[in-house]
């Protein structure tokens, strides 16, 4: 277990916290698998009735380490077995998800809340999917989850064209349920899940099944696009987006 996913249990709530603010909580293979293990592990264990997940002050999480997809690309490589647990670890869970959510939210930062039940957001809060920009193509089963939630329109300038969203714009497209100041955000998600931890868990578990529906349909998406993923890096796009990227950090 990695010290960059911090992990509590308190109240029927298991925290999870991606605890790597100088980089702005971009994520690597230990951290997905962290994370990934916090989640699997509450299957059996009744006494947690919910998760939450936050980042830092000013950074959820900034998605990917760009440096892993770069060295992929070289290797031939694609998302990863870590990213790909974590993706379909998120599809399988069956305890409420409650997400809070502060400054940047990048690529997976963003994906990972289609998975979630209640989201808070800060004033702060900025949520982009770069993908297309960086020759890549969306993970998480979003290309499934968020035309559904949002429509195509506004899934296509989020997932396609890269436009971000502020809180407010999440909100209104579905993606958000709260929006308040950066400080206040995660007292009010835990707020949240403390509340949905109080209630009675097997009728939250059916009613969140119910609503939810199969998730077969959602865990074969993720590796549809695990599979694109793959493809699209080894693309001469994608290499050549990659490495211009980090010429300009230079």
């Amino acid at each position: 277990m990695t010290d960059l996913i911090q992990i509590s249990d308190d109240r029927g709530v298991r925290l999870i916290r991606m605890n790597r603010a100088d980089k702005k909580n971009a994520l690597n293979a230990p951290m997905y698998d962290a994370m990934a293990e916090a989640i699997e592990r509450t299957a059996t264990h009744r006494a947690i009735r919910c998760l939450m997940i936050a980042g830092a002050p000013g950074a959820f999480c900034a998605g990917n380490d760009l440096k892993d997809f770069q060295q992929a690309a070289r290797d031939d490589g694609g998302l990863g077995d870590s990213v790909i647990r974590f993706l379909h670890a998120l599809a399988g869970n069956e305890k409420p998800l409650v997400a809070a959510v502060q400054g940047v939210a990048v690529g997976i930062g963003t994906t990972m809340l289609l998975h979630c039940d209640y989201v808070v957001a800060g004033t702060d809060a900025r949520l982009s999917t770069p993908f297309v920009s960086l020759g890549l193509f969306p993970e998480a089963a979003s290309s499934l989850l968020m035309p559904r939630l949002m429509g195509h329109r506004r899934a296509f300038a989020l997932l396609v064209m890269g436009q971000p969203l502020n809180a407010e714009q999440a909100k209104e497209c579905g993606l958000v349920n709260a929006v308040a100041a950066p400080a206040e955000v995660d007292a009010l998600a835990m707020t949240a899940a403390i509340q949905i931890a109080q209630l009675p868990p097997d009728a939250v578990t059916l009613s969140r099944q119910l609503m939810r529906g199969a998730p077969d349909e959602i865990h074969k998406r993720i590796d549809d696009e695990a599979e694109q993923f793959r493809v699209r890096l080894r693309s001469d796009e994608a290499r050549a987006a990659l490495d211009a990227f980090f010429a300009r950090k230079k």
